[in-house]
């Protein structure tokens, strides 16, 4: 497989989530910035498929809705993707995602159904159901789970063309923490897998792209850096190295040091 030169990459290798492309493979979270304008500059810097909003933490009528958040989100002319954010049972998730639906006129959801406040680990044992009552309901379910392989493939099971597993808890940016279950899940999981959390630094992006996973969703990782604006435009460019660099097709690791020079001059003989 030939990698495309990097002007070239965004064109002609999409990001294909329930039948839409994006140029994009990062997408960005919009809470916890210093301030709206730092968030529209950081917007701008990372160019994102979409950004992402809680629709309980910001309000949720109809008033609030068209108050100055809600118009900084539609002045940025990105892709809102609505999450559940905060939700801890099914029945919480559900209504919110119908509200997200008619404040945003979308069916894109982020689900989350929440199971311990400590971690913000997804309630697993609950997750599948509620991903397939959102999917009956005809929502574009891109659900937040962890790097369970069997968890993964029954939301596959129920519908989700997508999924999100973390890396390491949501906020923590201690990067990929289970490198061989991941790997495993890139191997396994035929849909699109979007890396959710966990990821702290630009090379924690950059890694898991090389790997082969479609794209990252961050937010701490950028908010709460001393320059949001430039982490955005770093994490931006590491998301594209790595995907540029898992189509390139990686060296295999050798266990003896190989030359990298030409031995001029040196019989041929010697030179194996």
């Amino acid at each position: 497989m030939t990698a495309p030169l990097p002007n070239q990459l965004n064109s002609a290798d999409a990001l294909v989530l329930y039948g839409e492309s994006f140029a994009s493979r990062l997408l960005l979270g919009t809470s916890r910035y210093p301030s709206p304008l730092v968030l529209e500059n950081a917007v701008k810097a990372a160019n994102p498929a979409m950004i992402t909003v809680s629709l309980r933490r910001q309000g949720t009528s109809t008033t609030e809705a068209h108050s100055g958040f809600w118009e900084l989100l539609k002045k940025m002319a990105v892709p809102v993707l609505p999450n559940t954010a905060g939700c801890h049972s099914p029945q919480e998730v559900i209504t919110t995602a119908q509200m997200a639906r008619e404040v945003f006129e979308t069916n894109w959801i982020k689900l989350e159904l929440i199971g311990d406040d400590y971690t913000l680990q997804p309630d697993t044992l609950r997750l599948v159901q509620t991903a397939e009552t959102l999917i009956k309901d005809g929502f574009k379910v891109l659900p937040y789970c962890t790097e369970d392989l069997i968890l993964c493939q029954r939301l596959v099971d129920a519908g989700c063309q997508a999924i999100m597993p973390w890396a390491a808890p949501i906020g923590t940016g201690q990067g990929p923490l289970n490198p061989f279950a991941m790997k495993l899940l890139r191997d396994r999981i035929k849909v699109p897998l979007i890396v959710d959390a966990g990821l702290g630094l630009p090379s924690h992006a950059c890694t898991v792209m090389e790997w082969g996973f479609d794209a990252v969703l961050l937010n701490t990782a950028v908010a709460l850096s001393e320059d949001p604006v430039a982490m955005a435009k770093a994490f931006a460019m590491a998301t594209d190295a790595g995907r540029s660099a898992y189509l390139s097709g990686a060296m295999k690791p050798q266990t003896s040091a190989q030359a990298s020079t030409p031995l001029v001059g040196t019989p041929f003989w010697h030179q194996s």
